[in-house]
């Protein structure tokens, strides 16, 4: 009988291939998922991330003797109209950009012809083949937009931004419910765990948008400061301008680039003003990806750069630029999952930004060979 068992139990040992593999399959199945399933739990996510941003608001009116229908739609109106004030401001800068484009247009057409000329006299080539050149690449560039697709972008994110009210006020008011329901899935003894969890959910979110605002001033000064320096028009509305539409990843920081190098192109009368605006914009773009974002924006959800990097290129791939505002909140919650589940704690030390000192790592040293004979 004792041998049965003995048998028995080994049967029921998975070897590590197998687990490995398993791990693989559920990882693949999940990222499919949530790749197919954008559309639907994109909106969700950013109402959860939105709706814990609003909970004190909510729960502070409610405590002030506001009806909780009131409570709700009121930071629900609030959030809406801060973000429309945004939108604005932006919509405001690029109409300003598709006025200028007239004047953005003969200029670009002087400085072709100057430059082809002068292309034509260095490297002894007419200038009607290096006109070929370019209008084939144009028109090679122009044919590669598909504007149906883009259409379809513009309508989902239209549908996104008319179901998120929606579900942000459903999350707000069924919150008791989803809590208890998170309290039954679980045996008592886990409970406190799970508290904890919630509590520390809520620090990094807020935490997250925190460091973001705080990373928006910081462009916002740089970029105006650059500005003013070299005598650009609108410095500071380009600057902060520029700071919101950098929250946006690698497209803002396009737009927020394009907007002062047309200003400049226009108003200046030297090419030399638009390519250190250029530039400008370059060292600064490269200072907040490489320090700004690791140390102030990613370091409050106690990620390390590394982490940061990947996950805002993963979260890119996978669900576009929604992906990327919302990776680094997401990662620092499975972070906080990990170090609450004893056997991924390695793997939420992975994710964190402690660095050990080099005095651990005495076990990967080779040693020193001993001599056989004394």
């Amino acid at each position: 009988m004792k041998n049965h068992k003995s048998i028995l139990d080994n049967s029921l040992l998975v070897p590590f291939y197998a687990k490995l593999a398993l791990v693989f399959i559920g990882i693949f199945a999940m990222v499919y998922t949530m790749y197919i399933g954008q559309r639907i739990i994109v909106p969700i996510v950013f109402a959860i991330l939105i709706a814990i941003l609003l909970n004190p608001l909510v729960n502070y009116l409610t405590n002030k003797n506001v009806n909780k229908l009131v409570a709700i739609s009121t930071a629900v109106i609030l959030a809406i109209v801060a973000v429309s004030v945004i939108l604005y401001v932006l919509s405001s800068q690029i109409s300003m950009l598709c006025d200028t484009y007239p004047q953005l247009k003969i200029k670009f057409n002087v400085v072709s012809v100057q430059l082809v000329q002068w292309l034509s006299d260095r490297l002894n080539i007419r200038a009607s083949k290096i006109d070929e050149w370019l209008n084939i690449t144009q028109t090679q560039t122009v044919s590669n937009l598909v504007v149906s697709e883009k259409l379809t972008e513009a309508g989902q994110l239209l549908m996104t931004g008319i179901l998120l009210p929606v579900y942000l006020f459903m999350i707000l008011y069924y919150k008791p419910l989803l809590l208890e329901f998170t309290r039954k899935l679980f045996r008592q003894e886990h409970h406190a765990i799970i508290l904890e969890v919630f509590i520390s959910t809520k620090k990094i979110i807020q935490s997250y948008l925190v460091g973001l605002f705080f990373e928006m001033i910081i462009i916002a000064v740089l970029n105006s400061v650059g500005l003013l320096i070299l005598g650009i028009d609108y410095a500071i509305i380009l600057g902060i301008t520029g700071a919101i539409l950098n929250v946006i990843p690698f497209v803002g920081g396009i737009i927020a680039i394009a907007l002062p190098v047309s200003v400049a192109f226009i108003t200046k009368d030297s090419v030399s003003y638009p390519l250190l605006v250029f530039l400008v914009y370059i060292f600064i773009q490269f200072a907040d990806n490489h320090y700004i974002i690791p140390r102030i924006v990613a370091s409050r959800v106690k990620l390390n750069a590394l982490v940061s990097v990947v996950v805002v290129l993963t979260g890119g791939a996978l669900w576009g630029i929604p992906g990327m505002f919302v990776s680094i909140p997401l990662t620092g919650i499975i972070k906080v999952i990990f170090d609450h589940i004893e056997s991924l704690k390695p793997w939420g030390f992975l994710l964190g930004n402690v660095v050990p000192s080099a005095s651990k790592y005495s076990f990967i040293r080779p040693r020193k060979a001993t001599s056989l004979v004394k």
